[in-house]
């Protein structure tokens, strides 16, 4: 024994087999018996199965090593012809008595594991859910979504055999039946419902083509707008999950989006889905430049701009994403040009963020310089582009940045000897070949 004032974590991966815990001011050595430990993790088991080798393991360590391809027992190394993992109660019982005789040494009981669900079970739900939705009866499903947000919350495990049982596209049909009934009248189930699609993501290709109905479309555009903030972050994440030529057709849809990215919701995804969700209407849509002149008389490309600002990668990345497309349309280029935000904010973000971020970047300044707008050109001379896009060629870029970088380097000298002030401390003397 050794003096410690620390109290170990009695749970921890042991190397020798034993486990430090300490009494008062003790610190006491315990050996776990070998056969409490999985042979994958070596860690106290809690939740032991048996395989039909009949090697005990820890149901997480187990199931990991499954899901990355192996198709053998650890231990015996033999085929496996069946998957099935059988609780080992016998053991799971002598883990928790030890536990409890040990109790005084400050080790935990480990907990009764509840059983994880079946596929048939997930069956039996889905089928009910879909006879329930049919009728409109929202009470029944009401329960039934309850219980399966409860089943998910109990483990990963569970949630990966709800999704993998086609639980996505039912619940995807459920929402696209009561949408098509009354929103205002089934408001309860369809925030329900919403909510665990959330994460039944990817819906597969019957969930996508239920959720990219008119009347679930709508329903969902009608969520992005109304005051409860858990059904308009939700409606954000699946909105871009959905087709984008269904989408375009949606009214609403523009000042849905622009809702959510003018008033951020808590964390940063609600964000991030709903500028995919822009970026993907205004560069593939076939109504693409109609959407993208609403986009930008909404006021997009100034939101843009102070987004940017202090945005992380993520958010950055598609931001200036979306920029480069809104440059596109003529609407779109004018407004950026006028902004005093556009170039210094554009220049600064090149070689800052990421190798996407500044390929976005490059674009955008290639089409805000025209060669008939000497004050830009000068302008983007003295934020120092000259020396990034120089930087930009050394450290090397995809073929498409490397063609804008290269143009509108031709372009920029032509007016350096006008530019009043040049940021010295952008003369990077280091690069190999000049312009």
């Amino acid at each position: 024994m050794v003096l410690s004032w620390t109290r170990k974590n009695v749970f921890r991966r042991a190397r020798k087999g034993k486990e430090q815990v300490s009494g008062g001011d003790l610190e006491v050595e315990i050996a776990i018996p070998t056969h409490f430990r999985c042979p994958v993790s070596l860690d106290l088991m809690k939740d032991p199965v048996t395989l039909q080798t009949g090697i005990t393991y820890d149901r997480g360590s187990i199931e990991k090593w499954v899901e990355a391809g192996n198709k053998t027992c650890p231990v015996t190394n033999q085929v496996l012809t069946t998957f099935d993992m059988i609780p080992n109660h016998t053991i799971r019982r002598m883990i928790q008595d030890w536990c409890v005789e040990n109790s005084s040494y400050g080790i935990e009981r480990i907990p009764t594991p509840r059983i994880p669900i079946s596929g048939y079970e997930v069956s039996e739900i889905c089928s009910k859910m879909l006879s329930a939705s049919q009728r409109g009866d929202d009470n029944k499903c009401q329960e039934l979504v309850a219980k399966i947000k409860a089943l998910g919350r109990e483990s990963e495990r569970n949630k990966r055999c709800i999704v993998g049982n086609g639980a996505g596209a039912v619940f995807a049909t459920a929402f696209d039946s009561f949408s098509r009934d009354s929103i205002h009248k089934h408001v309860v189930i369809l925030e329900e419902i919403l909510e665990v699609l959330t994460w039944m993501i990817p819906l597969g290709e019957e969930g996508q083509s239920k959720l990219g109905s008119a009347p679930s479309l709508h329903c969902m555009v009608w969520f992005l707008e109304s005051k409860d903030l858990a059904a308009r972050q939700n409606a954000a994440l699946l909105l871009k999950e959905v087709g984008v030529e269904e989408l375009a057709k949606i009214e609403g849809i523009v000042e849905g989006l622009m809702k959510i990215v003018r008033e951020p919701i808590g964390s940063t995804a609600a964000t991030k889905a709903c500028l995919v969700t822009i970026f993907k209407l205004v560069s593939s849509a076939g109504n693409r430049e109609a959407i993208a002149k609403r986009f930008v008389e909404l006021g997009l490309v100034s939101l843009l701009l102070e987004t940017i600002v202090e945005a992380e990668k993520g958010i950055c990345e598609k931001a200036l994403g979306v920029l480069d497309c809104i440059c596109d349309c003529k609407e779109g280029k004018e407004v950026a040009q006028m902004n005093a935000l556009t170039l210094p904010l554009v220049v600064k973000k090149i070689l800052r963020v990421s190798q996407l971020a500044s390929n976005f970047a490059v674009s955008v300044l290639r089409k805000i310089c025209d060669k008939r707008e000497e004050e830009i050109l000068i302008e983007a001379l003295q934020v120092g582009a000259f020396q990034k896009l120089l930087v930009m060629l050394q450290v090397g870029c995809d073929e498409s940045t490397k063609e804008n970088a290269t143009e509108l380097l031709k372009l920029l000298n032509g007016y350096k000897s006008r530019a009043e002030c040049v940021d010295s401390s952008l003369d990077f003397k280091y690069l190999k070949k000049p312009f």
